[in-house]
């Protein structure tokens, strides 16, 4: 039996060090810019990877009031909570449709959305753009929030739908035969089983609308409407060789990336799992 222990910690060593190098592949590069955005631009040239001698705290409300952060963190807020609950309700209500409702040619819209969802973004990118500013939806958040919403709820759907057809439909019989409303039983029985799933569904888009850079660089031109990406980019550009103040803008512009994922990750890969497989 021991012998069959340490076999099987042997059998397992190769993975835990293939893990090992992955995370230190990933946290390394962050180490390093938190390192640097407490460093003076001297000692950045001097020591570019290392510990900081000395801490330069003011790197963080330097590049906070130069960047004009607070206002472009405040618009990715809108843009995130308003592209979430948007692929939410919307796909959350599709997905049930699809699930329970089960309509004619059902399975076929699924491989047609999915289909255009493959579809590079920047081949339709013109025409939208044309589109969008002849409805004056151009630079408005609106209309950035609807862009994001047409492209993630494909994802939403399929994921919510995997998730869904899981779960038998007795809970929701045995609703109606108790006198509830369709919306009744949507809003009290289907949605708590699909928790899981729109946390997952609410935390991807979060992650991708917080992180998008090129979309919003085309249909947001206006500084006082982007989101923080955009303004972080001409912030780098403005200050390109204060390397110290742009390390700090970054290191702002991940932390609440982070800080979420970090508390969600085991709900996440929950959700991600359960909904993935039947």
């Amino acid at each position: 039996m021991i012998h069959r222990l340490f076999g099987q910690r042997e059998n397992l060593a190769p993975n835990y060090i293939i893990l090992g190098l992955l995370c230190a592949f990933a946290v390394i590069p962050i180490l390093i810019l938190g390192f640097n955005s407490l460093k003076s631009n001297l000692e950045l040239g001097e020591n570019s990877i290392g510990f900081p001698r000395q801490f330069q705290w003011s790197n963080y409300p330097d590049a906070w009031e130069q960047g004009g952060f607070a206002v472009t963190m405040t618009n990715s807020v809108i843009f995130v909570v308003g592209t979430v609950t948007g692929v939410v309700v919307l796909g959350g209500m599709a997905a049930y449709a699809l699930a329970r409702l089960n309509p004619r040619g059902s399975n076929l819209y699924m491989i047609y959305m999915l289909s255009l969802s493959t579809i590079p973004f920047w081949l339709y990118a013109v025409p939208l753009f044309i589109l969008w500013k002849n409805l004056s939806l151009l630079n408005t958040r609106f209309g950035l929030i609807i862009i994001y919403i047409a492209l993630n709820s494909p994802f939403a759907i399929f994921l919510l739908r995997s998730f869904l057809v899981k779960f038998p439909p007795d809970f929701e019989d045995a609703a109606r035969v108790d006198g509830a409303t369709e919306m009744q039983v949507l809003t009290k029985v289907v949605m708590p089983i699909m928790w899981p799933g729109l946390l997952t569904v609410a935390l991807v888009v979060a992650l991708g609308v917080w992180g998008e850079f090129q979309i919003a660089l085309i249909f947001m031109q206006e500084d006082e409407k982007m989101p923080l990406t955009t303004s972080y980019f001409n912030f780098m550009r403005r200050f390109s060789r204060d390397w110290s103040l742009t390390a700090a803008g970054a290191i702002m512009m991940i932390l609440p990336v982070l800080i979420i994922f970090m508390g969600l990750q085991r709900r996440f890969v929950e959700g991600l799992t359960q909904g993935g497989l039947k």
